[in-house]
């Protein structure tokens, strides 16, 4: 139970101990201090009803004969006499009749002064002078003094010797209504004392028996009806954890509260978690099958591409190069270079639409049937044209290729080219410099029937190159969604001009790594640069 007790019950617990105490606290200062004040409010009435009554005995006009001469006469000791019953009869500590010094209203001279013989203290003479009036209480003794008016605020001390005491103080008149003397009345508030403190024992005692009662039944109902249940739910979901079988513990959970929907949760949670595991292993062994299959027609596709450099290394005529790097498991783009016959030098780059196996299958279709229609003094205007045909009779998914090929006389450098909707290519000539060849581009292949293409020359010369490429080149994005662009490839080419094709191509894939840096990517790179080296003898 101590253990358990140290949990949402113990904190619930400790916080409405905390409030209870503040709100105990709280209540017990309001009601000491409205209880005090009223307590103070009816002792100060009822010193001034003993000024008053004591007033009522005075001889005023005969006050300027006493402190003159000094020497009480027989009226004045009788109505001294009537001063001490009084402070007797009312349990007064003293009355006391004075004029005050207008200099300082700190200074009295005392002309009675009845005081309890209970109190202790000494009376005063008449015609005796003493600092009768704590600093704190000189603006009240002025407005006696000057206007007539009661203490604006109570005129309460206190003493170890004596205790709390209030003073009530009134202006004495003579029959010519002028103000000749102040009346005090210092009156004991011992019963003050002793119901405050009787007070706030009682107060204290109940606000605390209270809170202790209450925090006994508030914690009972706590560890029944939220502890126990937390407890269930919390111990089957570690069971849960280390065995990964559901049961149906929480049903005995009947609560239509929060704690009951949460043990619901749960329960259901636990159930549809095994289920979910149990397609989850289905899932990751089909998506394992399916990769070992991606795998096996990625090798595939790369072993359908030229892939062995230098391709051929029987022939001085040319160097060539090529890559792919896909962006998934298999891509849509492809390249191929072959040869024609002994004098002509075929070259191919293309992409298909979309990625993926899909578009991988549509590739080998493509490289298939323009491999297949080449054909020695073929126009390669007729061979696309045939392509297209041919593809867009079973193209049932309406997908396209964009394609390049071209056909180089290695003896006179004459390249004849054709272009479906690809990328023209960059050409660079003895002066080191690649610009990009502005040649005609007719309509994508299956993109629609009947549509012919016609193809174009250009003349090349021992040293020039010739550099392909697809979309994913210069469409290359970095995180910053800026494009490669043209102007970068031809830079890079340009500062790289007199490298090898194999070494060239190396320098742009590099350059766009660093470009893109850690964006992602999201169309295949494919490459190919072919270097005329020297004329082909024809015997």
């Amino acid at each position: 139970m101590k253990k358990k007790m140290t949990g949402i019950t113990g904190k619930l617990t400790f916080g409405v101990s905390i409030f209870g105490i503040l709100l105990g606290t709280l209540i017990s200062v309001l009601g000491y201090r409205e209880f005090t004040f009223v307590l103070e409010q009816q002792y100060n009435d009822s010193a001034y009803e003993i000024a008053e009554t004591a007033a009522d005995y005075l001889n005023p006009d005969k006050f300027e004969e006493y402190l003159s001469a000094r020497q009480p006469d027989e009226e004045y000791y009788q109505i001294e006499k009537q001063l001490d019953n009084l402070v007797d009869a009312t349990d007064t500590t003293l009355i006391y009749v004075a004029r005050v010094d207008e200099s300082d209203y700190r200074t009295l001279t005392y002309i009675y002064d009845a005081v309890n013989s209970k109190s202790g203290f000494e009376r005063y003479p008449l015609g005796y002078t003493a600092l009768g009036v704590e600093e704190k209480y000189v603006n009240n003794m002025r407005n006696i003094v000057e206007k007539g008016e009661r203490a604006t605020e109570y005129l309460y001390s206190y003493s170890e010797e004596s205790g709390a005491h209030t003073t009530a103080g009134i202006a004495i008149y003579d029959s010519e209504e002028n103000i000749v003397a102040v009346l005090g009345v210092e009156k004991a508030m011992t019963r003050l004392e002793n119901a405050r403190n009787t007070y706030v024992r009682h107060v204290l005692s109940g606000v605390l028996a209270a809170v202790f009662l209450f925090l006994l039944l508030y914690s009972a109902f706590l560890y029944k009806e939220i502890l126990l249940p937390i407890l269930a739910v919390t111990d089957e979901a570690k069971r849960f954890a280390d065995s990964g079988a559901p049961s149906d513990r929480l049903l005995s959970v009947r609560k239509n509260d929060e704690i009951g929907v949460l043990a619901k949760a749960v329960d259901k949670m636990e159930k549809d978690i095994t289920e979910y595991v149990k397609n989850l292993t289905l899932v990751t062994a089909e998506k394992e099958r399916i990769g070992a299959e991606l795998s096996i027609a990625a090798q595939i596709q790369a072993d359908m591409l030229p892939s062995i450099f230098p391709a051929f290394p029987e022939r001085p005529e040319f160097d060539i190069c090529a890559s792919m790097n896909p962006a998934k498991e298999v891509g849509g783009d492809f390249y191929d270079f072959f040869m024609v016959d002994e004098r002509h030098l075929a070259v191919v780059m293309a992409d298909v639409s979309g990625k993926g196996v899909p578009a991988a299958l549509f590739m080998v279709i493509g490289k298939t049937l323009i491999k297949d229609h080449t054909q020695p003094g073929r126009d390669l205007g007729e061979v696309f044209t045939k392509v297209n045909e041919l593809l867009c009779e079973s193209n049932k998914e309406g997908m396209f290729i964009t394609a390049f090929e071209g056909v180089l006389d290695l003896a006179s450098g004459e390249l004849t080219f054709v272009n479906a909707g690809h990328e023209i290519p960059f050409i660079c000539k003895k002066d080191g410099v690649f610009e990009p060849y502005k040649i005609h581009a007719g309509f994508v292949l299956a993109g629609m029937e009947g549509t012919r293409y016609h193809c174009g020359s250009m003349r090349l010369a021992p040293g020039d190159k010739l550099f392909q490429y697809t979309d994913g080149v210069t469409e290359a994005a970095n995180k910053r969604g800026e494009l490669y662009g043209m102007e970068r490839l031809r830079g890079i080419l340009t500062r790289n001009a007199a490298k090898q094709p194999r070494e060239l191509l190396v320098k742009v894939k590099e350059d766009i790594d660093f470009f893109v840096g850690d964006g992602m990517q999201f169309d295949d790179i494919t490459m190919l640069c072919v270097e005329y080296l020297e004329e082909m003898s024809v015997h």
